[in-house]
């Protein structure tokens, strides 16, 4: 026979069968969540926890979430606080303020492993917007040095001070969902907790955390709708 026809029917054959990949191919490696790996298709990805995207792609990817464990965090905190300004003296109740708006993001983190969320999720990929939040949570938590020096003076200035400064990071959040729940939560909380200060005047600790948690609840029912609606589409 022909060497030459050989080598041809040689060369043709391994064309139609390529080799077979092997058992092992894909462990150790890391496969995207979308593919599933098999004897057939196997993808791999030297890091797509860290791929490269857009700021805009980690925008909507970060508006697309539920949204729902820090203001639930928010409610919680504030309806310690207004249970406190029922029953305990002044001296406490300075303290379970301190302790419970401080406490907030801890809490968040809490219920976002129930909301879905996860802030402390590993595995989800990596966010710039979730740096930007947590930030905005940081500037909250400083303010409350602009608080101490009216709460000397008046210990009863410091749910409103601390209501209104702590409400401050719903802006930039409003503006990273492209939402108006946000601007809406920071301009009624702000309006709503001076009212109550001055109507109020004997039951501050009372009044203005209720109108901060009855903001929050507001705002909790119009995210989860948001989410719902944006899930459904």
């Amino acid at each position: 026979m022909d060497l030459r026809f050989v080598t041809a029917l040689a060369l043709s054959n391994n064309l139609r069968s390529p080799p077979a990949l092997p058992a092992a191919s894909c462990q150790g490696s890391t496969v995207h969540r979308n593919v599933r790996p098999s004897s057939e298709n196997c993808m791999t990805y030297t890091n797509p926890l860290n791929a490269p995207r857009t700021l805009d792609e980690q925008r909507r990817e970060f508006a697309q979430r539920r949204g729902l464990a820090m203001p639930l965090a928010g409610a919680v905190a504030w309806t310690i606080v207004g249970m406190a300004g029922v029953f305990l003296p002044p001296v406490l109740k300075v303290w379970v303020l301190f302790g419970a708006v401080g406490s907030i993001l801890y809490l968040g983190m809490l219920f976002s492993r129930f909301t879905g969320e996860n802030f402390l999720d590993k595995q989800r990929p990596k966010n710039v917007f979730d740096g930007l939040f947590l930030r905005t949570v940081g500037e909250a938590v400083l303010v409350f040095a602009i608080a101490i020096p009216f709460f000397r003076a008046d210990y009863t200035s410091l749910p409103l001070s601390i209501g209104i400064l702590s409400g401050l990071m719903w802006l930039p959040f409003s503006w990273i969902i492209g939402h108006w729940i946000g601007t809406f939560h920071t301009l009624a909380r702000t309006a709503l907790a001076t009212a109550s200060w001055y109507l109020f005047p004997r039951f501050r600790f009372i009044a203005v955390p209720a109108v901060i948690v009855a903001v929050y609840v507001v705002t909790i029912v119009v995210l989860e709708a948001r989410w719902r609606h944006t899930h459904r589409a």
